[in-house]
């Protein structure tokens, strides 16, 4: 595979070594090429899926844009030599571009969560930001023979940026299987974003997102449902990282 400059691999797949700002600017002029286009994030959590999911890491390697979403990921490619400039949340660059396309006129489509999230996330980014245009939502509790049928719909809204509020592997099968029929769209998905907007979860203090510790807090709300997820993930992530240098070490 081809790499941009402004590209490395991390970990078995490509990596965008983009600040924030140049994110949205590298999402702006996909959006404004007028085809469909997959982002995508990386944090542990990912990186262990992808381990595990050989077709996941697939569908990753093959995403236009790839971003570091969690501080491990960023502290893990600095590790093994690869300067990656800071962390691009997820939830930061949504808002962001939600911003870029109120601005640039561009429609959006909001696909994920319950209704009630997805209502009360529509309600507060159209609070935030007036004049968006909102092309279409629909709630992220779908069927397989329904999903040709959802991107028909997305693609004849006339979106330029899809949302994806629905949890992996499922959002990034979707997209890898049905983007081509969703017409000249950028789609990102957004994990839990639309819960935080909604007001259901809540985001760390800076201070912890700066110290990588958000992954604590999140757990720290739920841990009969996240411990698996962030204490034995990221002891696995710290695994594959030290692999991935001291194995490739020890094969010169």
């Amino acid at each position: 595979m081809r790499l941009m400059p402004s590209r490395a691999f991390f970990l078995g797949v490509p990596l965008d070594l983009l600040t924030m700002d140049e994110s949205v600017e590298r999402c702006a002029a996909l959006i404004r090429e007028g085809r469909p286009v997959q982002h995508v994030v990386i944090n542990a959590g990912k990186c262990v899926l992808m381990e595990d999911d050989p077709g996941v890491r697939e569908i990753v390697r093959h995403c236009e844009i790839v971003n570091a979403d969690g501080q491990s990921v960023v502290w893990g490619a600095r590790f093994l030599g690869i300067k990656a400039p800071e962390r691009v949340a997820g939830i930061d660059l949504m808002g962001r571009m939600i911003e870029r396309c109120e601005r640039e006129g561009w429609p959006v489509y909001l696909l994920g969560a319950k209704d009630e999230v997805l209502a009360a996330f529509v309600a507060e980014a159209r609070r935030r930001h007036p004049r968006l245009v909102v092309a279409g939502a629909r709630n992220g509790y779908f069927s397989a023979d329904q999903e040709v049928g959802i991107a028909e719909t997305i693609r004849n809204s006339g979106a330029r940026l899809l949302l994806v509020g629905i949890s992996s592997p499922k959002k990034e099968r979707f997209l890898a299987e049905h983007l081509p029929r969703m017409g000249a769209v950028l789609a990102m998905g957004v994990g839990g974003s639309f819960d935080v907007w909604a007001g259901k979860t809540r985001r760390a203090p800076m201070w912890m997102q700066k110290a990588g510790l958000e992954w604590f807090y999140r757990f720290a709300q739920e841990p009969g449902r996240m411990w698996r997820r962030y204490l034995i993930g990221n002891l696995r992530f710290g695994a594959l990282v030290l692999r991935a240098r001291f194995g490739a070490r020890s094969a010169e």
